[in-house]
């Protein structure tokens, strides 16, 4: 009887030692609805998140199970994906249509994901039809824990600024022109916070700061189409991350930020205690485009001065500025997976895959393709028909060559674009941009070493001015014109993984593909298996559910 108890007492003890060592869980319930803004000063339908423009911050901590229960109040089918969260062993919360079927309108769906080994800035968004034009991003912050410290002095307060290009045109009617076969063209504006500061936000402070006291800003490009440069009137940026990763604390009086990239400065309060301009303008386009929105000190007198600091010129001031961008390899932080990766320049190299963007009239109309293919999403999601083992799938992979003819390269064939990828092999990866204009590309599940960018064409004798020391990880490159961009990674997260153009014009008429990475152990010590909630659609609805992974 005695023994009994004991037993019984010790299993107690270790269910309840189990709860506690579970990392907390952060709960959201998101209503996403039209709703009519004018932050141009023109009033227009906007996506709103429970009647929020842009949408809430998540605030989270390394480790955080993040769940959030998210309402489709729209009259078409709605997806969220997470910028630069790596979903480790889970791209069924990607939120990419490759992965994941869409909510439909007046349902509901559950993603569920953790925040596994990350830190750092990020952000959300739609990813169906074009609903990022208009809304439905905000910010995804991932905190240090305590145990782990931070390189810097914990700042006064942490701010999010979302800055981006803007139409005035509705989603459904950019969606038209790009439908249509022809470019959407140039923006009508940029936006900080989803403002402009043109003279109809009526010029109230986005943030105060106390006098000698610093502050984080993380700032995110959730624009469609422009890099923009940012800088605050009279103050210096210490930047100190970038995409997740600690890096070197350079100073800088304004920084490049292209589509789809975060980072984190620290600002001190060290001017006279008056009201400032941060400033958010446009790079590359003949015409400038430029928005501002007001820093005010506590206690301060005075307004703005109207003399607002010139933006940068020229790729050789962005390229150099990319040069000076190093990894802080003495922070304590989340390092990359797998452990040890940190010294990548030492790792051989089993693949190399040229990615050359083009553009083309396919059938009257206006396409973008890599290597010449111009993906189109099937009917289901590769992932599910994958996992399914769906008899007919509706794609087949390997539809590129890792290196590609120029010839190859320019004629586009419109069709899902999937290329396997052998588990935990390292890989190099050459973004070549022979356009004229600049290009940025996004890898999902995975963070990569940013090598080198460099103007002219790659050969292999290039890879000797590569940076294998201590660039940094990050999950956004870009690419000039005329030029190319090397990185590296470790292809060991298991899923499907979307590699895209972050323009979205481009990555809606096709300039994207997807990496399928599977494990050949079928193991739940590699990837996750379906979730129960998750919804189906296409060839796999029906299907019987196959059996589940196991240790």
């Amino acid at each position: 009887m005695t023994l009994r108890l004991t037993f019984l007492v010790l299993c107690i003890l270790s269910a309840t030692t189990l709860i506690k060592a579970e990392d907390p869980y952060l709960f959201f319930t998101w209503n996403v609805s039209y709703g009519t803004i004018s932050p141009l000063g023109v009033p227009q339908q906007g996506i709103l998140i429970n009647n929020e423009f842009p949408g809430p911050n998540i605030n989270s901590t390394t480790n955080n199970n993040i769940v959030i229960n998210v309402f489709n109040n729209l009259d078409e089918p709605l997806l969220f994906t997470w910028n630069g969260i790596q979903h480790r062993k889970n791209s069924w919360q990607d939120g990419m249509p490759g992965t994941n079927c869409p909510i439909q309108p007046g349902k509901n769906f559950t993603y569920h994901f953790q925040v596994k080994d990350q830190i750092g800035s990020y952000f959300y968004f739609p990813t169906a039809a074009f609903h990022r034009a208009v809304g439905g991003f905000g910010g995804l912050r991932v905190n240090s824990r305590d145990l782990i410290p931070v390189p810097f002095d914990v700042p006064e307060d942490d701010f999010t600024v979302l800055i981006g290009d803007w139409y005035k045109s509705s989603h459904a009617d950019l969606k038209k022109i790009l439908d249509g076969g022809k470019s959407i063209n140039r923006p009508d504006g940029i936006l900080i916070n989803g403002k402009s500061g043109n003279g109809t936000d009526n010029d109230k402070p986005l943030f105060t700061m106390k006098p000698g006291k610093t502050y984080r800003y993380r700032i995110c490009n959730v624009g469609i189409k422009t890099s923009l440069n940012f800088r605050i009137q009279g103050h210096s940026m210490k930047l100190v991350e970038m995409d997740g990763s600690h890096v070197v604390q350079n100073v800088y009086d304004a920084l490049d930020i292209h589509v789809g990239q975060c980072l984190s400065v620290l600002v001190t309060a060290d001017q006279t205690p008056k009201d400032y301009y941060m400033v958010a303008s446009s790079r590359f386009l003949k015409e400038v485009y430029t928005a501002t929105g007001v820093v005010s000190y506590e206690g301060g007198s005075g307004p703005p001065s109207p003399q607002i600091p010139e933006g940068p010129t020229g790729i050789v001031y962005s390229l150099n500025q990319f040069r000076s961008f190093r990894w802080n390899l003495t922070a304590s932080a989340a390092r990359p997976n797998p452990q040890g990766s940190y010294h990548y320049g030492g790792i051989n190299i089993t693949r190399t895959i040229k990615i050359v963007n083009s553009a083309a009239t396919v059938d009257g109309k206006l396409r973008y393709a890599i290597n010449g293919v111009s993906h189109t999403d099937p009917e289901t999601p590769m992932k599910l028909s994958e996992y399914y083992e769906a008899p007919k799938k509706d794609f087949e992979y390997n539809s590129i060559v890792d290196d590609p003819t120029p010839e190859s390269a320019t004629k586009i064939v419109v069709k899902p674009n999937v290329l396997n990828a052998t588990f935990r092999d390292f890989i190099e990866i050459i973004f070549v941009n022979n356009e004229k204009s600049i290009q940025t590309w996004h890898l999902d599940g995975y963070s990569f070493f940013a090598v080198a960018i460099e103007a002219g064409q790659w050969t292999p004798e290039k890879r000797k001015n590569y940076n294998l020391l201590d660039a940094v990880s990050r999950h956004t490159i870009q690419v000039y014109p005329g030029c190319w961009a090397a990185i590296m990674l470790t292809f060991d997260n298991a899923g499907m993984w979307n590699l895209r153009s972050t323009l979205w014009e481009r990555h809606y008429l096709g300039q994207q593909l997807y990496f399928s990475v599977t494990s050949p152990a079928r193991s739940l010590r590699d990837e996750y298996n379906v979730p129960d909630n998750v919804e189906l659609c296409g060839i796999v609805k029906d299907l019987p559910k196959p059996p589940p992974y196991t240790i």
